[in-house]
Protein backbone atom coordinates (compact mmCIF):
# COMPACT_ATOMS: atom_id res chain seq x y z
CA UNK A 1 0.00 0.00 0.00
CA UNK A 2 1.48 3.22 -1.04
CA UNK A 3 1.26 6.10 1.85
CA UNK A 4 3.81 8.43 -0.09
CA UNK A 5 2.65 12.00 0.24
CA UNK A 6 2.36 14.41 -2.31
CA UNK A 7 3.85 17.93 -3.00
CA UNK A 8 0.58 18.78 -4.82
CA UNK A 9 -3.25 17.73 -4.66
CA UNK A 10 -5.23 17.89 -7.89
CA UNK A 11 -8.98 19.14 -7.59
CA UNK A 12 -10.15 15.54 -8.35
CA UNK A 13 -7.88 14.34 -5.53
CA UNK A 14 -9.47 16.42 -3.14
CA UNK A 15 -13.08 16.55 -4.33
CA UNK A 16 -12.34 11.92 -4.07
CA UNK A 17 -10.94 12.45 -0.58
CA UNK A 18 -13.65 14.79 0.54
CA UNK A 19 -16.08 12.29 0.04
CA UNK A 20 -14.47 9.46 1.10
CA UNK A 21 -13.96 11.65 4.50
CA UNK A 22 -17.36 11.24 5.12
CA UNK A 23 -17.37 7.48 4.88
CA UNK A 24 -15.05 7.25 7.16
CA UNK A 25 -16.66 9.52 9.60
CA UNK A 26 -19.35 7.63 9.47
CA UNK A 27 -17.50 4.35 9.94
CA UNK A 28 -15.74 5.93 12.77
CA UNK A 29 -19.58 6.65 13.96
CA UNK A 30 -20.64 3.70 13.90
CA UNK A 31 -18.01 1.79 15.51
CA UNK A 32 -18.41 4.47 18.80
CA UNK A 33 -21.73 3.77 18.63
CA UNK A 34 -21.58 0.42 19.15
CA UNK A 35 -18.83 0.20 21.51
CA UNK A 36 -19.07 3.03 24.23
CA UNK A 37 -21.17 5.48 26.54
CA UNK A 38 -24.20 3.90 28.21
CA UNK A 39 -23.64 0.89 26.44
CA UNK A 40 -20.31 -0.01 27.19
CA UNK A 41 -21.40 1.10 31.24
CA UNK A 42 -24.20 -1.61 30.89
CA UNK A 43 -21.76 -4.44 29.31
CA UNK A 44 -19.21 -3.56 32.13
CA UNK A 45 -22.69 -3.69 35.19
CA UNK A 46 -22.97 -7.06 33.31
CA UNK A 47 -19.47 -8.38 34.06
CA UNK A 48 -20.23 -7.23 37.66
CA UNK A 49 -17.79 -4.33 37.92
CA UNK A 50 -18.39 -2.35 40.43
CA UNK A 51 -18.07 1.60 40.02
CA UNK A 52 -13.91 1.77 40.75
CA UNK A 53 -14.12 -0.18 37.73
CA UNK A 54 -16.28 1.74 35.60
CA UNK A 55 -14.37 4.74 36.53
CA UNK A 56 -11.82 3.42 35.16
CA UNK A 57 -13.22 2.31 31.76
CA UNK A 58 -14.45 6.23 31.58
CA UNK A 59 -10.59 7.19 32.20
CA UNK A 60 -9.04 4.95 29.74
CA UNK A 61 -10.04 6.99 26.78
CA UNK A 62 -8.89 10.13 28.39
CA UNK A 63 -5.90 9.12 29.65
CA UNK A 64 -4.31 7.18 26.75
CA UNK A 65 -4.78 11.02 25.15
CA UNK A 66 -1.60 11.76 26.96
CA UNK A 67 0.23 9.72 24.13
CA UNK A 68 -0.80 12.05 21.14
CA UNK A 69 2.70 13.26 21.54
CA UNK A 70 3.79 10.35 20.12
CA UNK A 71 1.64 10.93 17.26
CA UNK A 72 3.85 14.61 17.05
CA UNK A 73 7.30 12.90 17.03
CA UNK A 74 5.99 9.81 14.63
CA UNK A 75 5.11 12.83 12.08
CA UNK A 76 7.74 14.66 12.74
CA UNK A 77 10.41 11.70 11.93
CA UNK A 78 8.45 9.59 9.24
CA UNK A 79 6.60 13.26 7.60
CA UNK A 80 3.54 10.58 6.53
CA UNK A 81 0.30 11.48 7.88
CA UNK A 82 -1.38 9.27 6.47
CA UNK A 83 1.06 6.00 7.07
CA UNK A 84 1.04 7.38 11.47
CA UNK A 85 -3.39 7.76 11.24
CA UNK A 86 -4.02 4.70 8.87
CA UNK A 87 -1.58 2.00 10.42
CA UNK A 88 -2.99 3.16 13.76
CA UNK A 89 -6.87 2.88 13.36
CA UNK A 90 -6.38 -0.48 11.97
CA UNK A 91 -4.28 -1.41 15.14
CA UNK A 92 -7.15 0.34 17.09
CA UNK A 93 -9.96 -1.51 15.79
CA UNK A 94 -8.51 -4.98 15.69
CA UNK A 95 -9.31 -5.11 19.67
CA UNK A 96 -12.52 -4.59 19.33
CA UNK A 97 -12.71 -7.87 17.14
CA UNK A 98 -11.25 -9.57 19.90
CA UNK A 99 -13.15 -8.80 22.17
CA UNK A 100 -16.07 -9.93 20.50
CA UNK A 101 -14.44 -13.33 19.63
CA UNK A 102 -13.39 -13.42 23.24
CA UNK A 103 -16.62 -13.40 24.67
CA UNK A 104 -17.96 -15.97 22.42
CA UNK A 105 -14.49 -18.23 23.20
CA UNK A 106 -13.98 -18.01 27.08
CA UNK A 107 -16.38 -19.35 29.21
CA UNK A 108 -16.35 -16.34 32.02
CA UNK A 109 -15.40 -13.48 30.06
CA UNK A 110 -13.66 -10.99 32.44
CA UNK A 111 -14.22 -7.22 32.49
CA UNK A 112 -9.87 -7.16 33.20
CA UNK A 113 -9.23 -8.35 29.52
CA UNK A 114 -12.11 -5.69 28.56
CA UNK A 115 -10.38 -3.13 29.96
CA UNK A 116 -7.02 -4.22 28.25
CA UNK A 117 -8.49 -4.55 24.85
CA UNK A 118 -10.15 -1.02 24.82
CA UNK A 119 -6.24 0.57 26.15
CA UNK A 120 -5.40 -0.99 23.54
CA UNK A 121 -7.69 0.26 21.01
CA UNK A 122 -7.71 3.81 23.09
CA UNK A 123 -3.84 4.09 22.90
CA UNK A 124 -3.30 3.75 19.09
CA UNK A 125 -6.62 5.96 18.45
CA UNK A 126 -5.01 8.52 20.49
CA UNK A 127 -2.08 7.94 18.14
CA UNK A 128 -3.67 8.41 14.62
CA UNK A 129 -5.89 11.43 16.50
CA UNK A 130 -3.56 13.93 15.55
CA UNK A 131 -2.32 13.00 12.25
CA UNK A 132 -5.40 12.75 11.09
CA UNK A 133 -6.59 16.41 12.46
CA UNK A 134 -3.41 18.04 10.94
CA UNK A 135 -4.01 16.01 7.48
CA UNK A 136 -7.33 17.04 7.17
CA UNK A 137 -6.22 20.50 7.55
CA UNK A 138 -3.85 20.46 4.98
CA UNK A 139 -6.38 18.48 2.71
CA UNK A 140 -9.36 20.48 2.95
CA UNK A 141 -9.40 23.93 1.36
CA UNK A 142 -9.19 26.51 4.25
CA UNK A 143 -12.44 28.61 3.22
CA UNK A 144 -15.17 25.61 3.57
CA UNK A 145 -13.21 23.88 6.59
CA UNK A 146 -16.25 24.98 8.55
CA UNK A 147 -18.94 24.11 6.09
CA UNK A 148 -17.60 20.90 5.50
CA UNK A 149 -17.37 19.80 8.99
CA UNK A 150 -20.70 20.78 9.44
CA UNK A 151 -21.60 18.45 7.50
CA UNK A 152 -20.03 16.00 8.35
CA UNK A 153 -20.84 16.41 11.64
CA UNK A 154 -24.46 16.42 11.21
CA UNK A 155 -24.23 12.98 8.94
CA UNK A 156 -22.24 11.28 12.11
CA UNK A 157 -24.78 12.99 14.81
CA UNK A 158 -28.17 11.69 12.55
CA UNK A 159 -26.28 7.85 12.36
CA UNK A 160 -25.27 8.11 16.39
CA UNK A 161 -28.81 8.98 17.34
CA UNK A 162 -30.39 6.37 14.52
CA UNK A 163 -28.19 3.75 16.09
CA UNK A 164 -28.20 4.27 19.39
CA UNK A 165 -31.86 3.75 19.46
CA UNK A 166 -31.78 0.44 17.34
CA UNK A 167 -29.30 -0.82 19.58
CA UNK A 168 -30.27 0.27 22.68
CA UNK A 169 -34.41 -1.96 21.72
CA UNK A 170 -32.37 -4.85 21.14
CA UNK A 171 -30.46 -4.59 23.71
CA UNK A 172 -34.31 -3.67 25.89
CA UNK A 173 -35.71 -6.89 24.31
CA UNK A 174 -33.36 -9.17 24.36
CA UNK A 175 -33.07 -8.69 28.47
CA UNK A 176 -36.89 -9.27 28.35
CA UNK A 177 -37.21 -12.27 26.35
CA UNK A 178 -33.67 -13.87 26.32
CA UNK A 179 -31.68 -12.59 28.99
CA UNK A 180 -29.15 -15.59 28.31
CA UNK A 181 -27.95 -14.29 25.45
CA UNK A 182 -27.26 -10.62 26.51
CA UNK A 183 -23.64 -11.05 26.47
CA UNK A 184 -23.95 -12.64 23.45
CA UNK A 185 -25.21 -9.52 21.63
CA UNK A 186 -22.78 -7.41 22.83
CA UNK A 187 -20.27 -9.70 21.54
CA UNK A 188 -21.88 -9.01 18.29
CA UNK A 189 -21.91 -5.22 18.27
CA UNK A 190 -18.03 -5.01 19.22
CA UNK A 191 -17.07 -7.83 16.74
CA UNK A 192 -19.28 -5.31 14.17
CA UNK A 193 -17.78 -2.51 15.45
CA UNK A 194 -14.27 -3.82 14.39
CA UNK A 195 -15.26 -4.95 10.97
CA UNK A 196 -17.10 -1.41 9.80
CA UNK A 197 -13.86 -0.18 11.86
CA UNK A 198 -11.40 -1.49 9.76
CA UNK A 199 -13.18 -0.79 6.49
CA UNK A 200 -13.31 2.82 7.41
CA UNK A 201 -9.51 2.25 7.95
CA UNK A 202 -9.42 0.91 4.22
CA UNK A 203 -11.03 3.99 3.28
CA UNK A 204 -8.79 6.47 5.00
CA UNK A 205 -5.77 5.04 3.15
CA UNK A 206 -7.58 5.85 -0.31
CA UNK A 207 -7.27 9.48 0.78
CA UNK A 208 -4.61 11.29 -1.16
CA UNK A 209 -2.15 13.53 1.60
CA UNK A 210 -0.06 16.92 0.59
CA UNK A 211 3.55 16.96 2.07
CA UNK A 212 3.45 17.78 5.73
CA UNK A 213 5.12 21.17 7.03
CA UNK A 214 6.45 19.70 10.43
CA UNK A 215 8.70 21.69 12.46
CA UNK A 216 12.16 20.56 12.95
CA UNK A 217 12.78 22.25 16.05
CA UNK A 218 13.19 19.68 19.56
CA UNK A 219 9.74 18.29 20.44
CA UNK A 220 10.50 18.67 24.28
CA UNK A 221 11.61 22.86 23.87
CA UNK A 222 8.30 23.17 21.43
CA UNK A 223 5.34 21.54 23.70
CA UNK A 224 6.86 23.66 26.88
CA UNK A 225 5.98 27.21 25.36
CA UNK A 226 2.37 26.99 26.53
CA UNK A 227 3.60 26.07 29.68
CA UNK A 228 6.02 29.82 29.95
CA UNK A 229 2.37 32.17 28.73
CA UNK A 230 0.82 32.98 32.02
CA UNK A 231 -2.71 33.67 30.28
CA UNK A 232 -2.50 30.19 28.72
CA UNK A 233 -1.27 28.48 31.74
CA UNK A 234 -4.41 29.92 33.49
CA UNK A 235 -6.70 28.88 31.19
CA UNK A 236 -5.25 25.35 31.50
CA UNK A 237 -5.94 25.38 35.27
CA UNK A 238 -9.38 26.55 34.60
CA UNK A 239 -10.10 23.80 32.23
CA UNK A 240 -8.76 21.16 34.36
CA UNK A 241 -9.89 21.48 37.36
CA UNK A 242 -13.98 21.83 35.62
CA UNK A 243 -12.84 19.10 33.71
CA UNK A 244 -12.17 17.12 36.49
CA UNK A 245 -14.97 18.38 38.55
CA UNK A 246 -17.53 17.18 35.90
CA UNK A 247 -15.92 14.07 35.50
CA UNK A 248 -16.43 13.00 39.00
CA UNK A 249 -19.95 12.43 38.40
CA UNK A 250 -20.57 12.44 34.38
CA UNK A 251 -19.50 8.36 33.60
CA UNK A 252 -21.83 7.51 37.00
CA UNK A 253 -24.94 9.16 35.78
CA UNK A 254 -25.56 6.43 33.57
CA UNK A 255 -24.98 3.74 35.89
CA UNK A 256 -27.26 6.03 38.50
CA UNK A 257 -30.27 5.20 35.83
CA UNK A 258 -29.53 1.87 35.07
CA UNK A 259 -28.85 0.68 38.78
CA UNK A 260 -30.95 3.01 41.51
CA UNK A 261 -33.25 4.39 39.10
CA UNK A 262 -33.65 0.77 37.38
CA UNK A 263 -34.74 2.38 33.68
CA UNK A 264 -34.67 0.85 30.63
CA UNK A 265 -31.70 1.15 28.01
CA UNK A 266 -34.06 2.76 25.50
CA UNK A 267 -34.85 5.41 27.76
CA UNK A 268 -31.72 6.42 29.05
CA UNK A 269 -30.81 6.67 25.00
CA UNK A 270 -33.66 8.59 24.37
CA UNK A 271 -32.74 11.10 26.92
CA UNK A 272 -29.35 11.62 25.99
CA UNK A 273 -30.66 12.22 22.17
CA UNK A 274 -33.06 14.36 24.09
CA UNK A 275 -29.65 16.26 25.49
CA UNK A 276 -28.11 15.84 21.98
CA UNK A 277 -30.78 17.69 20.14
CA UNK A 278 -31.11 20.62 23.16
CA UNK A 279 -27.23 21.45 21.92
CA UNK A 280 -27.93 21.43 18.34
CA UNK A 281 -30.55 24.01 19.02
CA UNK A 282 -29.03 26.22 20.80
CA UNK A 283 -25.17 25.79 19.38
CA UNK A 284 -26.00 28.77 17.18
CA UNK A 285 -27.55 31.19 19.76
CA UNK A 286 -24.16 30.73 21.93
CA UNK A 287 -21.75 30.98 18.94
CA UNK A 288 -23.50 34.27 17.95
CA UNK A 289 -23.16 35.70 21.23
CA UNK A 290 -19.60 34.51 22.04
CA UNK A 291 -18.43 35.92 18.96
CA UNK A 292 -20.34 39.33 19.65
CA UNK A 293 -18.93 39.46 23.25
CA UNK A 294 -16.65 37.18 24.80
CA UNK A 295 -15.87 33.42 25.38
CA UNK A 296 -16.04 34.22 29.04
CA UNK A 297 -18.94 35.44 29.53
CA UNK A 298 -20.96 32.92 28.03
CA UNK A 299 -19.25 30.46 30.05
CA UNK A 300 -19.89 32.38 33.39
CA UNK A 301 -23.31 32.17 32.11
CA UNK A 302 -23.84 28.56 31.02
CA UNK A 303 -21.50 26.88 33.97
CA UNK A 304 -23.73 27.94 36.33
CA UNK A 305 -27.06 26.58 34.68
CA UNK A 306 -24.87 22.94 34.19
CA UNK A 307 -24.16 23.39 38.02
CA UNK A 308 -28.00 23.81 38.53
CA UNK A 309 -28.06 20.54 36.82
CA UNK A 310 -25.72 18.51 39.26
CA UNK A 311 -27.80 19.34 42.06
CA UNK A 312 -31.03 18.33 40.72
CA UNK A 313 -29.63 14.76 40.31
CA UNK A 314 -30.12 14.73 43.66
CA UNK A 315 -34.13 15.25 43.81
CA UNK A 316 -34.21 12.31 40.81
CA UNK A 317 -36.28 9.75 42.19
CA UNK A 318 -37.49 11.15 45.02
CA UNK A 319 -41.06 10.82 44.20
CA UNK A 320 -41.64 7.34 43.31
CA UNK A 321 -43.52 7.91 40.16
CA UNK A 322 -41.78 6.73 36.39
CA UNK A 323 -43.67 9.57 34.55
CA UNK A 324 -42.94 12.25 37.16
CA UNK A 325 -38.92 10.96 36.99
CA UNK A 326 -39.26 11.07 33.69
CA UNK A 327 -40.15 14.58 33.50
CA UNK A 328 -37.83 15.42 35.39
CA UNK A 329 -34.85 13.66 33.69
CA UNK A 330 -36.21 14.95 30.49
CA UNK A 331 -36.08 18.86 31.78
CA UNK A 332 -32.80 18.18 33.16
CA UNK A 333 -31.29 16.46 30.15
CA UNK A 334 -32.42 19.49 28.16
CA UNK A 335 -30.42 22.19 30.54
CA UNK A 336 -27.44 19.77 29.89
CA UNK A 337 -27.06 19.82 25.95
CA UNK A 338 -28.19 23.43 26.18
CA UNK A 339 -25.64 24.30 28.92
CA UNK A 340 -22.75 22.05 27.57
CA UNK A 341 -23.18 23.41 24.24
CA UNK A 342 -22.63 26.76 25.30
CA UNK A 343 -19.17 25.47 27.47
CA UNK A 344 -17.64 23.26 25.15
CA UNK A 345 -18.13 26.03 22.44
CA UNK A 346 -16.21 28.63 24.41
CA UNK A 347 -13.97 26.47 25.99
CA UNK A 348 -12.56 25.39 22.76
CA UNK A 349 -12.97 29.24 21.07
CA UNK A 350 -11.07 30.79 24.41
CA UNK A 351 -8.29 28.24 23.69
CA UNK A 352 -8.22 28.81 20.05
CA UNK A 353 -8.09 33.08 20.88
CA UNK A 354 -5.31 32.78 23.73
CA UNK A 355 -3.03 30.17 21.44
CA UNK A 356 -0.42 32.37 19.19
CA UNK A 357 -1.01 32.09 15.63
CA UNK A 358 2.35 31.09 14.63
CA UNK A 359 2.63 27.79 17.27
CA UNK A 360 -0.90 27.17 17.68
CA UNK A 361 -1.24 23.33 17.04
CA UNK A 362 1.58 23.25 19.79
CA UNK A 363 -0.33 25.58 22.50
CA UNK A 364 -3.82 23.34 21.55
CA UNK A 365 -2.52 19.93 21.93
CA UNK A 366 -0.72 20.93 25.42
CA UNK A 367 -4.26 22.35 26.22
CA UNK A 368 -5.94 18.55 24.75
CA UNK A 369 -3.35 16.70 26.73
CA UNK A 370 -3.04 18.68 30.09
CA UNK A 371 -6.40 18.64 30.10
CA UNK A 372 -7.24 15.10 29.10
CA UNK A 373 -4.96 13.86 32.14
CA UNK A 374 -7.00 15.77 34.67
CA UNK A 375 -10.38 14.47 33.01
CA UNK A 376 -9.10 11.32 33.27
CA UNK A 377 -8.57 11.22 37.53
CA UNK A 378 -12.44 12.53 37.65
CA UNK A 379 -13.78 9.32 37.22
CA UNK A 380 -11.36 7.53 39.22
CA UNK A 381 -12.39 9.77 41.91
CA UNK A 382 -15.99 9.30 41.52
CA UNK A 383 -15.54 5.37 41.89
CA UNK A 384 -13.73 5.89 44.72
CA UNK A 385 -16.26 8.33 46.40
CA UNK A 386 -18.97 5.82 45.31
CA UNK A 387 -17.12 3.01 46.69
CA UNK A 388 -17.11 5.09 50.06
CA UNK A 389 -20.43 6.70 50.05
CA UNK A 390 -22.14 3.32 49.19
CA UNK A 391 -24.19 2.84 53.02
CA UNK A 392 -23.89 6.13 53.86
CA UNK A 393 -27.47 9.19 54.01
CA UNK A 394 -26.82 12.30 54.97
CA UNK A 395 -30.57 13.86 55.41
CA UNK A 396 -31.43 18.05 56.17
CA UNK A 397 -34.77 18.34 56.93
CA UNK A 398 -36.74 21.62 58.63
CA UNK A 399 -39.23 20.86 61.46
CA UNK A 400 -41.54 24.01 62.35
CA UNK A 401 -43.56 23.20 65.35
CA UNK A 402 -46.40 25.01 67.40
CA UNK A 403 -48.89 24.12 70.41
CA UNK A 404 -51.34 23.14 67.47
CA UNK A 405 -49.14 22.03 64.14
CA UNK A 406 -46.45 20.11 63.84
CA UNK A 407 -44.58 19.94 60.11
CA UNK A 408 -41.40 18.42 58.84
CA UNK A 409 -39.88 19.54 55.44
CA UNK A 410 -37.75 17.60 53.85
CA UNK A 411 -34.58 19.54 51.86
CA UNK A 412 -32.43 17.28 50.92
CA UNK A 413 -31.43 13.24 51.71
CA UNK A 414 -28.14 12.62 50.25
CA UNK A 415 -27.18 8.87 49.20
CA UNK A 416 -24.11 7.41 47.52
CA UNK A 417 -24.83 8.85 44.14
CA UNK A 418 -26.41 12.05 45.24
CA UNK A 419 -22.54 12.66 46.98
CA UNK A 420 -21.25 12.26 43.88
CA UNK A 421 -23.53 15.01 42.19
CA UNK A 422 -22.96 17.58 45.24
CA UNK A 423 -19.04 17.40 45.07
CA UNK A 424 -19.16 17.89 41.54
CA UNK A 425 -21.15 20.64 42.07
CA UNK A 426 -19.11 22.06 44.79
CA UNK A 427 -15.68 21.88 42.69
CA UNK A 428 -17.29 23.10 39.19
CA UNK A 429 -18.39 26.17 40.93
CA UNK A 430 -14.60 26.64 42.65
CA UNK A 431 -13.54 26.28 39.36
CA UNK A 432 -15.15 29.50 37.77
CA UNK A 433 -13.22 31.41 40.45
CA UNK A 434 -10.17 30.41 38.09
CA UNK A 435 -11.45 31.52 35.44
CA UNK A 436 -12.03 35.17 36.42
CA UNK A 437 -7.85 35.18 36.50
CA UNK A 438 -7.74 34.14 32.80
CA UNK A 439 -7.73 37.38 30.56
CA UNK A 440 -9.93 37.56 26.95
CA UNK A 441 -9.29 40.20 24.47
CA UNK A 442 -12.64 41.86 24.34
CA UNK A 443 -14.24 41.18 27.34
CA UNK A 444 -17.55 42.35 28.26
CA UNK A 445 -18.97 42.25 31.85
CA UNK A 446 -21.64 38.38 32.18
CA UNK A 447 -24.36 41.14 33.43
CA UNK A 448 -24.52 42.62 30.30
CA UNK A 449 -24.47 39.91 28.18
CA UNK A 450 -27.12 38.54 30.33
CA UNK A 451 -29.88 41.14 29.89
CA UNK A 452 -28.43 41.59 25.60
CA UNK A 453 -29.44 37.49 25.99
CA UNK A 454 -32.62 38.05 27.65
CA UNK A 455 -33.52 40.81 25.89
CA UNK A 456 -33.02 39.12 22.16
CA UNK A 457 -34.75 36.08 23.26
CA UNK A 458 -37.46 37.47 24.33
CA UNK A 459 -38.14 39.80 21.55
CA UNK A 460 -37.59 36.11 19.08
CA UNK A 461 -39.87 34.34 21.19
CA UNK A 462 -42.46 36.64 21.86
CA UNK A 463 -44.55 36.05 19.01
CA UNK A 464 -44.79 32.59 19.03
CA UNK A 465 -43.77 30.29 21.98
CA UNK A 466 -45.17 30.78 25.75
CA UNK A 467 -42.06 31.92 27.12
CA UNK A 468 -42.35 35.24 25.26
CA UNK A 469 -45.70 35.92 27.48
CA UNK A 470 -44.10 34.98 30.47
CA UNK A 471 -41.23 36.76 30.47
CA UNK A 472 -43.44 39.89 29.76
CA UNK A 473 -45.88 38.85 32.72
CA UNK A 474 -42.78 38.61 35.32
CA UNK A 475 -41.68 42.18 34.00
CA UNK A 476 -44.91 43.69 34.35
CA UNK A 477 -45.92 42.17 37.77
CA UNK A 478 -42.27 43.07 38.46
CA UNK A 479 -43.52 47.34 37.41
CA UNK A 480 -46.73 46.98 39.78
CA UNK A 481 -44.62 45.68 42.94
CA UNK A 482 -42.15 48.87 42.19
CA UNK A 483 -44.58 51.25 41.50
CA UNK A 484 -46.34 49.94 44.75
CA UNK A 485 -43.43 50.27 46.94
CA UNK A 486 -42.78 53.94 45.78
CA UNK A 487 -46.62 54.66 46.38
CA UNK A 488 -45.81 53.15 49.97
CA UNK A 489 -42.85 55.12 50.81
CA UNK A 490 -44.65 58.23 49.57
CA UNK A 491 -47.13 57.78 51.73
CA UNK A 492 -45.11 56.78 54.86
CA UNK A 493 -43.34 60.14 54.19
CA UNK A 494 -46.46 62.22 53.87
CA UNK A 495 -47.62 60.09 57.28
CA UNK A 496 -44.29 61.41 59.15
Amino acid sequence: MNFKPKEYLSEAEIQDGLKKVIWDGLTAEAMTALTSGTFLVALALLLGANNFEIGILASLPLATNVLQLLSVWLVSKYHNRRAVAVICAYLARIPLIIVGLGIFVFNEFSFVFLATMLSMHYIFGSIAGPSWNSWMKDMIPEQMLGTYFSRRGRYTQILNVVLSIVIALILDLVKARAPQNELKVYACFFGAAGVVGLIGGYILSKVAEPYPHVSENNIVQVFKLPLRNQNFRRLLVFNSFWSFALNIANPFLSVFMLTALKLPLSYIIILNVISQIAGILTINIWGKFSDRYSNKSIISLAAPIYIVVLIGWCYVGVINQLAVNLAFLAIIHIAMGVANAGINLSITNIGLKLAPKRDAIVFLSVKNIVVAISSSLGPLAGGALAAFFLNKTLSININWATDKLSSNYHLLSLQQWSFLFIIAAFLALVSLNLLMKVKELGEVPRKIVRRIMRTSIRNNLRDYFLIGNIIDIHDELSAIVRKSRRRLNRNNQEAT
